[in-house]
């Protein structure tokens, strides 16, 4: 993939620091020691056919080509070569007719929250924890000027890889690393995103500080996570597992969690959406075969995990960078 585009833009915003490091932290992250299968991965990716999409469509779903540009032949190697990057965990993404069925209904959680956000058109965007970049691509569909998505499992990567192969070039990136791996003095995006993470990190309050560091003055915030109904003060720390999850640590109140980010410094703090999570949101598909949210909550009481805690309730926020 070329990253020039990336490292220009970065520059342009006052990111030197970071375009520094930067072709050494990818060439590092995807090197051939960094995960056994990731050779395969990444040979799959590299025997897919470069195609001429009639269509592309990023604004109501995310839809590359249509069933007629290919023939039947074409789209059976092509699910066959996608489905060999199973499990696909957001979406869903319709590709030359073909029709990849995600875990997550992604474009519900999009849908949640796109008439809260501050308008994308033309804005520099980073989506932490971004999976294999769905969102990313609904962002730009939303008019961002560029979107880097930063995740570090390898998988989620080379999925983004396949699916930006079969649309074609786009100002958008997937980074295979976390936020520790962006260096303090980045704050060059106007909308940072950091969506189902905040509850896997082990300091709630560092990765608030994290984001904000990223952010320009007068940028949004835009925070979803995993909430419990509860006052001020109030957070849930699962002693094990929460929901089969063993990398979870914090479910505050989402009158804590204001609290947290008004510490942090951020202001006009807004909570526009709380969603209890349900079966037709997060569920197994033939994309995604294994175990999914019905098997995580207790089966006789579905408002509890099958831990004994309350069931996923996710809730999203939005704030500004004074």
């Amino acid at each position: 993939m070329d990253y020039q585009p990336l490292y220009q833009a970065l520059s342009a915003a006052g990111a030197e620091q970071w375009v520094e490091n930067l072709p050494q932290q990818i060439k590092r992250a995807l090197s051939s020691k960094a995960h056994g299968t990731l050779r395969q991965w990444r040979s799959l990716v590299e025997q897919m056919p470069r195609l001429s999409p009639s269509s592309r469509e990023l604004v109501d779903d995310v839809r590359i080509g249509r069933a007629d540009d290919i023939s039947d032949e074409q789209r059976l190697q092509l699910e066959a070569q996608l489905k060999a990057l199973c499990p696909w965990r957001k979406g869903p993404y319709q590709v030359y007719g073909i029709e990849i069925d995600t875990e997550w209904r992604s474009d519900w959680k999009w849908e949640r929250l796109r008439n809260h956000i501050a308008p994308l058109q033309g804005r520099m965007v980073l989506d932490v924890g971004c999976g294999n970049g769905y969102h990313c691509w609904r962002m730009l569909g939303a008019g961002a000027s560029m979107v880097v998505g930063i995740d570090p499992a390898l998988l989620n990567v080379i999925q983004f890889h396949a699916i930006r192969k079969l649309y074609g070039d786009a100002p958008i990136f997937v980074l295979p690393f976390g936020i520790e791996a962006v260096p303090n003095g980045s704050n060059v995006f106007d909308t940072v995103f950091s969506m189902g993470v905040l509850y896997h990190r082990r300091s709630p309050i560092d990765h608030l500080l994290d984001l904000k560091a990223c952010l320009r003055p007068g940028g949004e915030l835009v925070l979803e996570t995993l909430i419990i109904e509860g006052k001020q003060g109030e957070v849930l720390v699962p002693q094990e597992r929460y929901a089969r999850m063993r990398n979870v640590w914090f479910l505050p109140s989402s009158d804590t969690l204001i609290g947290w980010m008004q510490r942090c410094g951020f202001a006009d703090i807004r909570l526009v959406d709380v969603c209890k999570t349900s079966l037709a949101e997060q569920r197994s598909t033939e994309w995604m075969p294994f175990h999914s949210l019905k098997n995580f909550l207790d089966p006789d009481n579905p408002a509890l995990t099958c831990e004994g805690y309350p069931a996923p309730i996710r809730a999203i926020f939005t704030a500004r960078l004074a």
